[in-house]
C-alpha cells in the first residue's frame, strides 16, 4: 500500500500504516514475522536527501529507529529502567536475554532522495512465544514495589514515530556523535567477545559502531576494524561477525 502512495505525495509529508495484525509479515533474509494482535506493527515512509548526514549514512537508519522504540518507553517518567535495549544491527531485546522487536528498513533513491519504508514490529502484550514489554513492567513493579500502568500498542508507536524524528533531526545537524551516545547507553554489546570469520576464528571485543553504521572490533594485535553480521542477523548465540 504504502509502496505504491509514497511517491504520489508532497516530499514533506509523512505517511505511516499501522495494522493490528499481520498474516504475511516479513523479516530480513525472507523470515517470516509473527504478528498476532498485541503487538505493535507499522511500516513508515520517510524522505532523507541524498547530500545530508543520514543520506550519507543510510545504515544508521536502522538503529535509530531501534533506539527510538526502546526511548519510546524508556522516556516516560518512571519508565527510565525497564530493561529494554537494542541489539546491533537491528532488534529490540530484553536485556540480552529475549527478543521482543525488529526493524526491516527498505530504501529506494529517485535522483537525490531517499524514500525510505521502515518496518518496525514489537511485542508489547503478548508473553507468548517469548516476552513482551508490559511483563516487563509487571516485573518491574513486582521487584520495585512500583505501580506503573502498561502501555498500549498504539501510545507505543506514537512515541516512536515522535522519538524518531527528533533522532533524524539530530543526525542531520551533529552525525553519528549526535546519536550514538545514547544508542550506547540502551545496547547491549559493550565489552562483549565475538568471534570472527567462523567459529573457531579470532577472538575480538565490541568496541563500537563506525561512521557507516557497521560495527566496529578490537583484535588483540591487530587494531580496530569494522565488520558486518554473519549471514542474515548477527547470531547472538554463536557470536559470528565477519570482516567487512
Amino acid at each position: 500500500l504504502i509502496g505504491r502512495l509514497m511517491f504520489e505525495l508532497p516530499e514533506e509529508m509523512g505517511l505511516i500504516a499501522v495494522a493490528v495484525r499481520q498474516t504475511q509479515g516479513k523479516g530480513r533474509g525472507g523470515n517470516v514475522w509473527l504478528s498476532p494482535v498485541g503487538c505493535a506493527l507499522s511500516t513508515l515512509h520517510i524522505s532523507i536527501p541524498l547530500h545530508s548526514n543520514l543520506g550519507q549514512r543510510i545504515p544508521f537508519i536502522q538503529h535509530l529507529v531501534s533506539l527510538a522504540v526502546v526511548e519510546a518507553v524508556r522516556s516516560i517518567p518512571g519508565y527510565e529502567d525497564i530493561e529494554l535495549r537494542v541489539k546491533w544491527p537491528n532488534d529490540i531485546y530484553y536485556s540480552d536475554l529475549m527478543k521482543l522487536g525488529g526493524v526491516l528498513v527498505n530504501s529506494t533513491l529517485v535522483e537525490t532522495t531517499f524514500h525510505i519504508l521502515i518496518g518496525f514490529g514489537f511485542n508489547v502484550n503478548n508473553s507468548n512465544p517469548t516476552i513482551c514489554i508490559n511483563d516487563l513492567i509487571a516485573k518491574f513493579n513486582k521487584e520495585e514495589g512500583t505501580e506503573l500502568k502498561p502501555l498500549s500498542a498504539d501510545c507505543l508507536i506514537a512515541r516512536t514515530v515522535t522519538v524518531l524524528e527528533r533522532l533524524i533531526e539530530i543526525f542531520q545537524e551533529k552525525g553519528p556523535n549526535g546519536v550514538l551516545p545514547q544508542y550506547y547507553k540502551y545496547w547491549i554489546h559493550s565489552g562483549k567477545q565475538v568471534r570472527l570469520r567462523g567459529e573457531e576464528g579470532p577472538l575480538a571485543w565490541i568496541v563500537g559502531i563506525d561512521d557507516y553504521g557497521y560495527l566496529q572490533v578490537h583484535e588483540e594485535g591487530k587494531g580496530v576494524e569494522s565488520v558486518h553480521p554473519d549471514g542474515n542477523s548477527f547470531d547472538m548465540l554463536r557470536n559470528l561477525i565477519v570482516p567487512k
